[in-house]
């Protein structure tokens, strides 16, 4: 290699001759039947801190060769420099420069991906120095169909997303052997792979040959970039967020350049300062799958951006808004659970109406059925409830949205004990009793589905929808004329019991009933008020 290197460039020649006459004059190269464990270290050691090294010189060499090849190529193809090739050599070249160069921009102002090629023992040979990194290269070994791919890498986990990238062809892979040299990797190691590719023709060969070449640039920075998801998503994720984007050809370097956590940091700062706390990652305040959804799409901002020469404020403030939407899509995620709580609020009413209609009908009512299926739903309730609250309290979301979850359980509260009341009515009760129940029953149960659709309605707001926004806001009204309704229907009932003469249990279980449904028109009618401040903080928005 010193000979070589002295060939192109003789001073460079000297100095490296110069390098390994001080290697053996420090015993290092002495033959010997066994040898020091400190004696390996000196002689495969790259850390600056180590000195001279037999692993440094070579590595030196070997970047001069690359220089001197390059300067020396017979020709640049499709931007790869190549000497001795043979006519037949040439279209897998072009191939593997194809895909190359079709991702090569996505890399950015970083430097690497210089490639070389040439003949050498019966086989064509490309070389990528990927990003210009110790112990990071590929070389292929081309022999008419067969395709040998070796791979060097300082981590585990971006060797393995490198294998992962050509699952669609049947290639072979090696079981990743580890190696060892100072100053290489975080614990001295890298990890050697290589990969078997027989195709039946040409064409596929070339295929594979193309997909390799594309794959590099999304191995530059990888680690840096996963490192830095890892801050705000899961270690598998951020891994699985990458491989899409590399899948995408979208990649990460853009994100990196436009300044990566900065960018993100800014958006919780801006967007979200109350709802994301310092550190939290963002699938504990998002939920993972739209963390996931985030990041990719910040991703595919930066690189959208940089590649269409856009402002990196541009890219800041879309990034903030794509936040602001996945926030507000967690907060229509728990309007969804109260929505499910004023679905089982109506149940309850129906049942209660049902039972008063039977009385009215005269036929038998069985007021320990209702009294079971009314336990049984407000139990239900009180599950949603609670986990709601706990994932509101979880996802830092905005406190109405705890608000509206008690008022809907206060109204299923009072109507499962309006069932309990109307089950120890007397089965012959007054019809006209019976009727102005029904009429209060009535009013509640329009109370419950207009209370539905206003949070249905509510939902839809962030995306900006006009109608949904007059929809919402006209059940707030709506809500408030039934707790009138409901206010006129009670004291009807109550005055009717007071002007007639009916024993003392038809009265009390009446006047009960009564009471305990207009308490939960009450609620219902709190829980419109609090709808409409959810709302307009939207339409604010």
């Amino acid at each position: 290699m010193i000979r070589a290197v002295g060939a192109g460039a003789a001073g460079e020649g000297e100095k490296a001759r110069a390098r390994l006459d001080a290697i053996r004059a420090a015993g290092l190269l002495e033959a010997t039947c066994e040898i020091e464990m400190s004696r390996i270290a000196r002689l495969t050691g790259v850390a600056d801190t180590a000195g001279d090294s037999l692993h440094r010189l070579v590595m030196d060499l070997h970047k001069q060769l690359n220089r001197l090849a390059a300067s020396c190529s017979e020709e640049v193809l499709d931007g790869a420099h190549v000497f001795g090739l043979h006519s037949e050599d040439r279209p897998a070249v072009a191939a593997f420069m194809k895909g190359l160069n079709a991702t090569r921009g996505l890399k950015f102002n970083h430097p690497g991906l210089d490639t070389m090629a040439t003949r050498a023992g019966g086989r064509l040979l490309i070389q990528n120095d990927i990003g210009t990194t110790d112990a990071h290269v590929v070389v292929v070994a081309i022999r008419k169909n067969a395709v040998t791919v070796t791979y060097t890498d300082v981590h585990l986990a971006r060797a393995k997303f490198f294998m992962s990238l050509f699952d669609k062809f049947d290639a072979t892979w090696s079981g990743l052997d580890r190696h060892t040299a100072a100053g290489l990797g975080e614990d001295n190691s890298f990890y050697l792979v290589t990969g078997q590719y027989q195709a039946d023709h040409a064409a596929d060969r070339n295929e594979f040959l193309a997909a390799l070449g594309a794959a590099l640039v999304f191995l530059i920075d990888w680690n840096k970039a996963r490192k830095l998801l890892r801050t705000w998503v899961a270690k598998d994720d951020a891994a699985r967020i990458l491989e899409w984007a590399a899948r995408q050809q979208i990649g990460h370097r853009g994100f990196l350049e436009l300044g990566g956590n900065d960018l993100l940091g800014s958006a919780v700062r801006n967007a979200a300062p109350s709802r994301i706390g310092f550190g939290e990652r963002l699938d504990q305040a998002l939920g993972r799958g739209a963390a996931i959804d985030f990041l990719k799409a910040s991703l595919r901002a930066s690189t959208e951006a940089l590649l269409a020469g856009r402002s990196v404020r541009t890219v800041r403030d879309q990034i903030e808004a794509d936040l602001m939407r996945h926030l507000d899509r967690v907060d229509g995620a728990l309007l969804a659970a109260v929505l499910r709580q004023i679905g089982l609020a109506h149940d309850l009413v129906a049942a209660i109406t049902r039972h008063v209609a039977a009385l009215r009908a005269g036929q038998p009512a069985d007021g320990k059925l209702l009294v079971q299926r009314c336990g049984a739903i407000e139990q239900k309730a009180d599950r949603i409830a609670l986990e709601g609250r706990n994932e509101v309290d979880r996802l830092n979301a905005r406190p109405l949205i705890g608000q509206l979850i008690d008022r809907a359980e206060e109204a299923v509260d009072e109507l499962e004990q309006a069932a309990f009341i109307a089950s120890l009515m007397p089965e012959r009760t007054d019809p006209a009793l019976l009727a102005s129940l029904a009429e209060l029953c009535t009013v509640a149960a329009t109370a419950t589905e207009v209370a539905a659709s206003g949070v249905a309605a509510a939902i839809d707001v962030p995306e900006g929808r006009r109608a949904d926004s007059e929809d919402a806001l006209s059940a707030v009204s709506r809500l408030i004329d039934a707790e009138h309704a409901g206010d006129a229907c009670e004291r009807a009932t109550t005055a009717l019991v007071f002007r007639s003469g009916f024993d003392v249990a038809t009265s009390l279980s009446v006047i009960e009933l009564a009471r305990a449904i207009e308490r939960a028109t009450d609620r219902l009618a709190a829980f419109g008020h609090l709808l409409r401040r959810h709302i307009m903080i939207d339409l604010a928005a």
